[in-house]
């Protein structure tokens, strides 16, 4: 069975990249979604092994140590890991792995050669565009959302070295882009569209 790939995401705060991803994940055959562990306490409506695994600080930080972490990020005082044995088992069963993830844990991965894994950015057409849509969200005083916005324009310089851009203009534009994407990787690596390995020929 051929190899699946590592589909490394990033994007500011508000470039809607959670909306893109879940469209995704609804109908494209044989791709999974890396499920990160977490020491933050859930959000009203977050599910165990859904959105993430909830950990204490003293089990991740073990985790850590014995090398379970593929990478691992503390974020306003709390830990974020990326699974190494889930990854690491999904791509050898041949499917294609999401990974939602920042810059800095994405920079991580980048270094690890072996790994096979390619790096989307999805990024707002314009900083006045992102603004409208955090403050349309309704969730995030005047202060977090000018740190976003400090925040979108640090990770904006970081796109140059992931290998695609997509730009989240109009949503339904951002995701066939997204797709058509995963569908070149897939032929790139010598499989179908659906993710499927091309079946022994002979005559």
């Amino acid at each position: 069975m051929s190899q699946g790939c590592l589909l490394v995401v990033s994007a500011p705060s508000g470039a809607g990249k959670t909306t893109l991803l879940k469209r995704i994940l609804v109908d494209t055959p044989r791709i999974g979604f890396s499920v990160s562990h977490t020491t933050r306490p859930p959000r009203p409506g977050e599910q165990h092994g859904i959105d993430y695994h909830f950990v204490d600080r003293e089990e991740f930080l073990r985790r850590r140590e014995t090398g379970d972490f593929l990478e691992w990020a503390e974020v306003h005082g709390n830990f974020y890991g990326t699974s190494r044995g889930a990854i690491e088992q999904g791509l050898a069963d041949g499917k294609d792995i999401l990974l939602d993830i920042d810059v800095q844990g994405a920079r991580q991965l980048k270094e690890q050669v072996d790994l096979p894994a390619v790096f989307l950015f999805i990024a707002p057409p314009s900083a006045r565009v992102l603004e409208e849509r955090l403050r349309g969200r309704g969730t995030d005083t005047p202060e977090v959302i000018a740190r976003r916005l400090e925040n979108a324009r640090q990770e904006m310089q970081e796109a140059d070295w992931y290998d695609y851009l997509v730009i989240n203009d109009v949503l339904a534009e951002a995701e066939g882009l997204l797709r058509a994407i995963i569908a070149a990787e897939r032929c790139r690596r010598r499989r179908r569209p659906d993710g499927n390995p091309l079946p022994p020929f002979s005559s």
